[in-house]
C-alpha cells in the first residue's frame, strides 16, 4: 500500500462524504448513508452500490477497516477509520482549506463590483 498521503489526493466526492461519515464513530452501511445525509442537509445521498463499491476500495487500500467485535455480535457489518484513513482525511480537509481560501480571496474582488 502506498502510505504516501498525497498520492490519494484528491478523494472523490464518495470517498470523502463515506470518511466524513466515519470520523465521529463507527457505523454500518445504512449508518454511513444517513450520516452523509445529515451531514449535506440532504444534498449529497449514496445509493447502495456507489457507498459499497467504495467502502470496498477503501478496505482494499486500507483506509477503512471492519470492526471485528461488533460484527460478531451483529448481523450489520461496521466500519472505522484505520489511522491512516484518519491521516488522509485530515490531509483532505488540509487540502480543501486552501483552496477554499483561494478562492475567498479571488471572489472578493468580484463580489465588490456587483
Amino acid at each position: 500500500m502506498n502510505t504516501d498521503v498525497d498520492a490519494w489526493l484528491p478523494l472523490s466526492p464518495a470517498a470523502l462524504h463515506i470518511l466524513l461519515a466515519l470520523v465521529g464513530e463507527d457505523r454500518h452501511g445504512y449508518g454511513i448513508t444517513k450520516e452523509i445525509e445529515r451531514q449535506s442537509d440532504g444534498r449529497y445521498k449514496l445509493g447502495p452500490g456507489t457507498l459499497y463499491d467504495n467502502l470496498h476500495k477503501l478496505l482494499e487500500d486500507g483506509i477503512v477497516e471492519e470492526c471485528k467485535g461488533i460484527a460478531e455480535t451483529s448481523r450489520r457489518r461496521y466500519y472505522h477509520l484505520t489511522a491512516f484513513g484518519r491521516g488522509l482525511l485530515s490531509a483532505e480537509v488540509s487540502r480543501l482549506d486552501k483552496l477554499l481560501r483561494q478562492a475567498k480571496v479571488h471572489l472578493k474582488p468580484a463580489n465588490s463590483r456587483i
